[in-house]
């Protein structure tokens, strides 16, 4: 962690606490009765909240100074590694208070700031990773090219048991694109096999994604 981090760390906390103090002092918020509607909408703020700050380069202090470190030197995701830690506190506090309905309540709670949290680094991408496997690689290639305006990456390799050359069409496409894209598959070839994976994050332009 560099030092700009560590002063914007720093203002983060300071704009917390001072909100935090002053806010319900300028603002009357009505009360919520329901422990569900807290738990949700609690963990959306609190996750936005989080999410902002640790896009800016900075963090919340707690354990998102922990998160950001291990997600640095980790294939873990920072929200992923916030979620371990206050789960094992909240465990904690649940056993010594006695009160595991609240504790239970919280890691309802954790559960929704991580998810947002994840969305705001990672992005809310709709899109989807194709891998198709077919012996008419080429003709489905050219007919998402065509009909879906989708660009792909052609893979080479060979089948594990009869060691026979194998080609898997890799493509991304929208959300919303997949059933035109197992039509145009399924046409072509009814024994193709399609493999469909969330992508996560992107970064660059679809049309470009796997060229």
């Amino acid at each position: 962690m560099d030092f700009l981090f560590a002063v914007r760390t720093v203002i983060a906390i300071i704009l917390t606490a001072t909100f935090v103090e002053l806010l319900p002092r300028i603002i009357s918020f009505p009360p919520i009765d329901s422990i569900l509607l807290s738990t949700i909408y609690g963990g959306v703020c609190i996750g936005a909240g989080i999410g902002i700050v640790m896009k800016g380069q900075a963090s919340a202090g707690g354990t998102t100074i922990v998160a950001k470190i291990v997600a640095r030197y980790s294939s873990f995701r920072s929200a992923q590694v916030i979620m371990f830690f206050d789960m094992i506190i909240i465990i904690a506090v649940g056993i010594v208070f006695k009160d595991m309905e609240l504790a239970l309540w919280s890691l309802i709670g954790i559960y929704v700031t991580t998810k947002v949290i994840d969305k705001i680094l990672t992005g809310a991408v709709a899109e989807k990773v194709v891998h198709i496997i077919s012996n008419q690689t080429d003709n489905i290639g050219l007919a998402i090219s065509e009909e879906l305006g989708r660009d792909g990456t052609i893979l080479t390799g060979e089948n594990l048991i009869e060691q026979n050359d194998q080609k898997v069409l890799l493509a991304v496409v929208g959300a919303r694109q997949i059933p035109k894209l197992q039509t145009i598959v399924l046409s072509r070839d009814e024994n193709a096999v399609v493999l469909v994976m969330d992508a996560s994050e992107m970064i660059g332009s679809t049309a470009h994604a796997t060229t």
